[in-house]
This record gives C-alpha cells, sequence and structure tokens, in this order.
C-alpha cells in the first residue's frame, strides 16, 4: 500500500514532468519513470507513464492544434505503429532484471547524449520520418519514452515552437496507442495501472497548461540542472540494483 506522501511525489513528479514536457517538447517522460519504477516496479511502471503520457501528449497537441504538421504525423505513424506493436510484445517477455539495467543504461545514455550529441541532423524529407517513428516506437515500447533522441529530428526538419510542440506530440499520441494496444494484448497493462495513469491525466494536462505559457520566460538551465540530477541518480540506482 502506497503513502499518502509517496502519492504526493507522484503527484508532483507527474506535474512537474508535464511542465517540463510542454516546454522543450522531451525530458517528462524521464524524470517521471523513475519515480513511477521505484513505486510500482518496471513491469507496471511503464504502461502507466503511457497512460499518463498519452494524456498529456494528448493536451499539448491540443494546445497547439493551429501549428501541427500532419504529414510529418502521417509518415512517422506509418513506421511507428508496427514497430511500437514488436516492442510492446518483447517489453512483455523481457526478463525483469534486464529491463530495469536497461533503464537504469537509457537514463544515463540520455545525459550523455545532450552532452555530446551532434548540433543536429541535417535538413531531410518527410519520408524519412516513417523510419524515425520505427526506432523511436520500438525503443519507446521497450524503455517508456525516446523524447531526447526523437526531439532533433523534428527541430531539424525545421519545426519550432508550437509547431515542433503539437507535432511531435501527436506523433508520440500515435505511438502510445499503438503500445497500449500492445500491453493489453500480452496482459502487461492492468485495471489498476490505466487508472493511475488516468489519475495523473489531470496532472498533465495542467502541466501542459503550465508550460504553454511560460515557454519563453523559464529558465532553461534550472531545468536542464533538475533533469540531470535526476537522471543520473535514478540510472545508476537501477544499474545497481537491478530490481
Amino acid at each position: 500500500m502506497h503513502t499518502t506522501i509517496q502519492w504526493l511525489l507522484v503527484a508532483f513528479a507527474a506535474l512537474f514532468a508535464a511542465t517540463l514536457a510542454a516546454v522543450t517538447g522531451f525530458g517528462g517522460a524521464a524524470v517521471l519513470l523513475p519515480v513511477l519504477v521505484l513505486l510500482f516496479g518496471a513491469r507496471a511502471a511503464v504502461p502507466i507513464l503511457t497512460v499518463a503520457q498519452l494524456i498529456g501528449n494528448g493536451s499539448r497537441v491540443w494546445f497547439n492544434r493551429r501549428e501541427l504538421h500532419w504529414r510529418i504525423v502521417g509518415w512517422f505513424a506509418l513506421g511507428g505503429i508496427p514497430m511500437a506493436l514488436l516492442g510492446g510484445w518483447l517489453f512483455a517477455v523481457a526478463p525483469l532484471q534486464f529491463l530495469v539495467r536497461l533503464l537504469g543504461a537509457f537514463l544515463l545514455l540520455v545525459v550523455v547524449w545532450r552532452h555530446v550529441r551532434p548540433s543536429g541532423p541535417a535538413p531531410f524529407p518527410a519520408p524519412w520520418f516513417a523510419a524515425i517513428g520505427a526506432g523511436s516506437s520500438f525503443l519507446s515500447a521497450l524503455l517508456g519514452s525516446v523524447g531526447p533522441i526523437m526531439a532533433p529530428f523534428f527541430l531539424a526538419f525545421g519545426l519550432v515552437k508550437g509547431a515542433y510542440i503539437g507535432t511531435e506530440a501527436m506523433s508520440t499520441v500515435v505511438m502510445h496507442v499503438a503500445k497500449l494496444v500492445a500491453y493489453r494484448q500480452t496482459s502487461i497493462l492492468t485495471g489498476p495501472d490505466v487508472l493511475t495513469g488516468l489519475a495523473l491525466g489531470p496532472l498533465m494536462i495542467a502541466g501542459s497548461f503550465l508550460g504553454k505559457r511560460i515557454v519563453d520566460r523559464l529558465p532553461e538551465r534550472v531545468f536542464v540542472f533538475l533533469i540531470e540530477a535526476v537522471l543520473v541518480t535514478a540510472g545508476l540506482l537501477f544499474l545497481i540494483r537491478g530490481q
């Protein structure tokens, strides 16, 4: 049984994660995932996160609905849906200890990626988003989220501000729906998991609304420091414990 303090921690993490994602377009899931893993375990944390992120991304789509680039979403979905289904099936059968350590390694790699990544991919045709969607969706089904890896491609295509936030969010919505179908078919998405994710929904929407309002005012360095501190701590913990 989770205590009131633990639920408050989850609520705060959800609000902070949604606000962060609304400002930067990524990073929210990486902040919320370690909290969910610690309280619910890796096997339940990723489905719960997917439900919550579906609501959070859906709200970002709504707040930026006039700036969506639907052609990009369509190409992303073409490659993303089948690979999300495959990744969801693999998540259901992979050993739990392996998944926890994989999550830990991924969180550490997110921090490394932020510091060593190139300036960004060169401009490319829209159909390339089918391959981007395939790779991103497969990894997301296993790891919970790959926003830091996806973001440079949307930016390199020339999407900025609302167009970037909304289009990336709509692509992620498609990916999350496919993941949930796979999780449900493999019986790892339970009723309590769905209810927990839905309970976080209002906080995800509130965070999206707040982030939309402060996107041009927020000191980015504060968020970067907090994100990387959480990611490194959680990543090392998961790698060491592996459970």
